[in-house]
């Protein structure tokens, strides 16, 4: 599959995710890396909303955002950003949270989950399902007329997967789960790891470190860490998944959509040609981050609608 333009200048600016070879790095080096941002500006405009504030949920941080100043009830989307259980937070993900509230209407919950390696699994699970269990259970707090989804990108794609399970198996009714190129199998095993292993930007060796630094002694095959080895799909939340054609977690993401529509989930599945894993956090460098945020916004929409 040929890079998009977009694309193949960003790998010529950054041919891996990590940029350095990860068995260098330390916890130090880490830290220091997680403090810069060299990409910031291509993340998004800081849109100005009339409510944004910082709060906590069952002791995790989190930052709600709202488009509007009303009172009225609204629905809540649960937000968990990417960054392979090690890197990402609320204040590099601003810019996502801020245009997430604008275009599905929400109240959007961004959640600062721990971080590996000091933070190891199942940390940043526990993390996200404390916050989806608060929303449901402080309707008032959140402004929140009931319905509830759950969105995450790369990692954050997974922590959204596995909160929509928990949510079904303690009977909660969620109303959507956006899953944008979402890690969902330990195992690493897909033809599109060895497609796209090298030179597209996440690679292979990468995606073993991330699991390393958070998952060092769990089971793979545990559903807490590979949504894909979930028993049953049935009685999921209705699905947005986006893939990415470029990247090694392309074919986990079909895979699961597959899964999710032969149990009966409504799901939407959608494969962004010629994109690299990332582009949908860097609007300043792809168009398809725009046409990918309006998308899962739309469906968003939908399925929220009273």
């Amino acid at each position: 599959m040929p890079l998009h333009p977009q694309a193949r200048d960003f790998i010529a600016r950054f041919p891996s995710d990590l940029g350095v070879d990860p068995d260098t790095l330390d916890l130090g080096a880490i830290q220091r890396m997680r403090a810069e941002d060299g990409l910031a500006a291509e993340r998004g405009p800081i849109t100005h909303l009339p409510f944004v504030r910082d709060e906590t949920a069952e002791g995790v941080p989190i930052r709600i955002y709202r488009s509007d100043r009303g009172e009225d009830a609204l629905p809540v989307v649960v937000y968990f950003h990417g960054g392979g259980f090690v890197f990402g937070s609320v204040k590099r993900n601003d810019a996502v949270g801020r245009d997430l509230a604008i275009r599905t209407g929400a109240v959007v919950v961004s959640v600062d989950y721990r971080l590996a390696p000091e933070n190891v699994f199942p940390d940043a699970a526990d993390d996200a399902w404390a916050v989806v269990r608060d929303v449901f259970a402080r309707p008032a707090f959140y402004q929140s007329n009931g319905r509830v989804a759950v969105i995450g990108d790369s990692a954050g794609g997974n922590l959204a997967a596995v909160a929509a399970w928990q949510a079904r198996d303690a009977g909660l009714s969620l109303a959507h789960q956006a899953l944008v190129y979402p890690v969902l199998d330990a195992a690493m095993d897909t033809p599109s790891y060895t497609e796209f292993g090298t030179g597209f930007g996440l690679d292979a060796g990468e995606m073993a470190w991330f699991f390393a630094q958070y998952a060092p002694d769990a089971d793979p095959a545990d559903p807490r860490l590979s949504p894909l080895r979930l028993d049953s799909c049935e009685g999921l939340a209705p699905a947005t998944v986006v893939t990415a054609g470029c990247d090694v977690l392309r074919d986990e993401g079909e895979r699961y959509a597959e899964r999710l529509a032969k149990a009966g989930v409504a799901v939407d599945s959608r494969r962004f040609d010629g994109a690299v894993h990332s582009f949908f956090g860097l609007p300043g460098l792809f168009d398809q981050a725009i046409e990918a945020r309006e998308y899962v916004a739309e469906r968003l929409r939908e399925d929220l609608a009273p």
